[in-house]
């Protein structure tokens, strides 16, 4: 009981270092920038004086250290300001704008998931032969071809090119505003709506971005299984169950494949947290309205608080993701406990 008490206290304790670490970060991210937060706020022909009134309500005359804690207490009240675009608190742009960015690295994760494990199980099973050498071509080609690329290509030929898939954006423009948002995930409140057409137009909608995202997801997934599977084909309880007569799938997937899984959870938790963040440039291409294009806006006009509160949700997700496999690695490798 002590020692698991010191395990959860060490935990947490990481996590508060941690996060304090990011609060750090994001307040430093918005203090180095080249472009002045009040000038982005009141516009260049503001007079002098509007400019530092402004820049007294902001804080910005205060020493640096007043400036952080200030900034420390607001963000532990969960007050980041407002939009300077917008003109909304921030919070709110978020709980508007995270939704969609969720919905898409979450379909692309399960595609990614689906693909990519039977693939890197296969590649570690044939391991020397074409067939494993094409995966890893493949896998090679999703770490090295730029997303932007790619994803580009694809609106050019599906779209423009062969018409058989829709253009940017979340939906049509006959099916905007048409479901009510429940959850924010678009899929999700046309099926509570029973709102089948816009669920197609949706589904539609998420083919090429997800596509997209799932392919660089997937070549690490498969990658890494196959890594992980090529360790544990060579244990001796493989050739333990091989030499019992085992089938070749019956060893593979319940002897081999078991150890796997645990690893991969790891992998699966940062590669989630690596398509929130990646998310970025797949939705400024595809126009979709999710949190990658609200902070690209942001940054582009100097929006900083958006882009500081983007910033540290980011982080947050990475740190939550990381204790969150941690736990589950705990939880499902009897070697840990």
């Amino acid at each position: 009981m002590i020692k698991t008490l010191k395990t959860v206290g060490s935990m947490l304790g990481s996590v508060l270092v941690t996060l304090f670490g990011l609060a750090v970060i994001t307040f430093m991210i918005g203090r180095v920038m080249p472009v002045d937060p009040v000038i982005a706020a009141v516009g260049d022909n503001a007079s002098e004086e509007v400019v530092q009134r402004t820049r007294a309500e902001m804080g910005l005359d205060q020493p640096l250290l007043v400036q952080f804690w200030d900034y420390l207490s607001n963000v532990l009240h969960g007050d980041f300001g407002s939009s300077v675009l917008t003109h909304n608190p921030v919070i709110t742009d978020i709980a508007h704008y995270f939704p969609a960015t969720m919905e898409l690295a979450t379909y692309a994760l399960v595609l990614a998931i689906v693909i990519g494990v039977p693939m890197g199980i296969w590649a570690a099973v044939r391991q020397g032969t074409f067939t494993d050498q094409m995966i890893r071509v493949l896998c090679l080609a999703g770490h090295s071809i730029p997303v932007f690329v790619l994803a580009l290509l694809a609106l050019l030929v599906f779209y423009a090119w062969l018409g058989i898939a829709p253009g940017p954006g979340r939906q049509g423009i006959a099916y905007q505003d048409m479901v009510d948002p429940v959850t924010g995930w678009l899929t999700v409140d046309a099926l509570l709506a029973g709102d089948y057409d816009s669920l197609r137009d949706a589904l539609s909608h998420l083919v090429l971005p997800v596509s997209i995202l799932s392919y660089f997801s997937m070549a690490y997934i498969t990658r890494m299984t196959r890594a992980f599977m090529l360790d544990a084909l060579k244990g001796e309880y493989i050739v333990t169950a091989r030499a019992k007569g085992l089938s070749a799938l019956r060893v593979v997937l319940g002897h081999a494949f078991p150890t796997v899984a645990v690893q991969l959870i790891t992998v699966i938790a940062l590669t989630y947290a690596g398509l929130l963040e990646g998310a970025v440039v797949t939705e400024t291409v595809f126009a979709w309205p999710g949190l990658g294009q609200y902070l690209t806006i942001s940054l582009m006009n100097a929006d900083m608080n958006p882009v500081v509160c983007s910033t540290l949700l980011i982080g947050l997700i990475y740190v939550v993701l990381n204790l969150l496999a941690d736990v589950l690695y705990r939880v499902f490798d009897p070697r840990v406990k």
